[in-house]
């Protein structure tokens, strides 16, 4: 049986998630509806990440098997007539090895979260980005993020709700920088626990309106406990951009 890899852009916000669930529609869903109308078979899809609702990807990773073959360019193209008019693009499509799992194979996640800081409300962008109204101290802020790179137990930056094993795990990058009226804040781990990213620069921002300082980044993770999180940033700004295998 053929298995089938594929890289997929979405526009989260009218998504309850990439996960097929009972509360509204799913990206996923969307996607294995596509596949059985141009198969007629139906298809589990396994995404790298699941994203949260409103959650945005430019470059998620799914796999599925078919018991019939398409050329990866003609498979790419049916998938995206069939997902019209959903903010769902299949970027590539291409074979993929028996074994290859978009979830266990990966070896890297890349994250990116949007920060706009300016009194006006975004409008080309609403949805896009978390606006804030006021200018934050991005150097502060990408001072603080360094406290966190590396291996660590992340339980003050994990949802109540997650459920990962361990909450230790290995963040490999985690930079803010300016991009112009914007924060951009990328984070790199092979995988991260649920709402972790999100947690994390709720907390960056405190440090950014001088409300912390940096070296409290450090005592909120030292101290191992949700109750010293920061609020947890809105879904709209945080970006799935890559996934390496």
């Amino acid at each position: 049986m053929p298995r089938y890899r594929l890289t997929l852009e979405y526009d989260g916000t009218p998504f309850a998630g990439w996960q097929r669930q009972a509360n509204g529609p799913s990206v996923q869903a969307a996607v294995e509806e596509a596949i059985f109308k141009l198969a007629a078979e139906r298809a589990t899809v396994t995404g790298a990440g699941r994203t949260d609702a409103g959650v945005h990807a430019f470059g998620q990773a799914a796999h599925f098997d078919l018991e019939k073959e398409f050329a990866p360019e003609k498979l790419r193209d049916a998938l995206n007539h069939h997902l019209r008019p959903a903010p769902i693009a299949v970027l590539e499509a291409a074979a993929a090895a028996a074994d290859f799992h978009a979830r266990f194979s990966a070896i890297a996640r890349h994250y990116l979260y949007r920060i706009l800081c300016r009194r006006s409300p975004p409008a080309l962008d609403r949805g896009r980005v978390w606006h804030i109204v006021r200018d934050l101290d991005s150097a502060s802020m990408q001072a603080a993020a360094q406290f966190l790179v590396g291996q660590h137990d992340f339980t003050t930056f994990r949802s109540s709700e997650c459920q990962a094993k361990s909450p230790v795990k290995t963040l490999d990058r985690l930079e803010v920088r300016r991009a112009g009226e914007e924060i951009h804040i990328e984070a790199s781990a092979r995988s991260f626990l649920h709402n972790q990213v999100r947690s994390i620069v709720g907390s960056l921002k405190l440090v950014g309106e001088g409300k912390w300082r940096p070296r409290e980044i450090k005592a909120a993770l030292d101290a191992k406990d949700r109750a010293r999180c920061g609020p947890v940033a809105p879904p709209e700004g945080l970006y799935l951009t890559r996934v390496d295998y």
